[in-house]
Formats: C-alpha cells, structure tokens, sequence
C-alpha cells in the first residue's frame, strides 16, 4: 500500500472523485458526500491511520452522517412552517425515499413533493393552501442543497489538513 500512498497518481485521483462527489451535492444524481467520504477512507486505509488522522476521520464521518440526514429534517421543516401536518411530511418522506429509487435521480424530490401536495389538498381541500406546503418541501430541498455542499467542502477541507499536517 505503501507504493500506491507514494505515486503521484493517488491524491490527485482522490481529489478528482471528491469533486465529482462535491459536484453531485448540486443535484440528485449521486451521493455526493459518501463518495467524497469513501475517497477519504480510501486515503486513510492506504495511508494508515494514527490518533489525530482517527480524530479528523471521525469527525469527517459524523460531518457525512450529519449531511445525509439533512436533506429530511430541513425538507420536513419548511414543510411545517409552511402549514403541513406530520402526516403529509411523513407521507412526503416515505414517497421521497421510494422515488428516489423508482425514479432516479430525480424521482425522491418528485414523489416527496406529490406526496405532500395530495395529502395537503385532501387535508385542506384547497389546492393553493396545499400547494404552499408543496413550496415549503421544496424551499427545504435548496436549503438542503447548500447545506450539503458546505458540509461536503468542510469535509474536503478536514481532509486537506490531514494531508499537510499529519503523517
């Protein structure tokens, strides 16, 4: 392993995927932050790992925890300030999770704004009332988007620093 640590193709090979994985935080196509989280576990498997590099390691790994789950607890927020019920947001992320694989990559944002729009307007039988819900959800996926790619560069940051600062 040590050969592959030492070639000058390797880190530059990692930033590459990390920025494919930074690039796919802009979209639903791929997850961006296990891949950029892979990347560096790859990095740290080949290079070893000691205290410090275990520290930032666990620390990147919460950042992509954290990352994955923001999407749901930002989409399920702005739907409740916009007037759903808990029901609707549940129903949208139930609908969001199996179009994200029915439909990919953009099924998840679709079937979890259809589901929070048909349970809205059933709901409320009002069909602009249901449609601000419908707004919420979909305001919290851009939130989402940038929240996760400010994680995502905080990630490669971090990573940045075990590079330069730990052997």
């Amino acid at each position: 392993m040590e050969n592959i640590a030492n070639s000058a193709w390797f880190i530059p090979v990692l930033a590459v995927v990390m920025a494919i994985g930074l690039f796919g935080l802009l979209f639903y196509i791929i997850p961006g932050l296990t891949i950029i989280w892979l990347a560096i576990l790859a990095y740290g498997i080949v290079t070893g790992f000691n205290i410090y590099s275990g520290i930032l390691f666990g620390i990147i790994t919460l950042l992509m925890i954290a990352g994955n789950l923001v999407d749901n607890l930002l989409m399920g927020d702005q739907a409740r300030k916009s007037g759903a019920s808990w029901v609707a947001v549940l129903v949208a992320l139930t609908a969001g999770i199996a179009g994200t694989f029915l439909l990919p990559p953009f099924g998840g944002l679709l079937f979890a704004a259809a589901g929070i729009l048909a349970v809205e307007w059933i709901r409320k039988k009002d069909f602009k009332e249901s449609l601000k819900s419908t707004g919420g959800i979909l305001k919290g996926c851009g939130l989402a988007v940038v929240a996760r790619f400010m994680i995502g560069v905080v990630m490669i940051g971090i990573w940045v620093v075990w590079i330069l600062l730990i052997k």
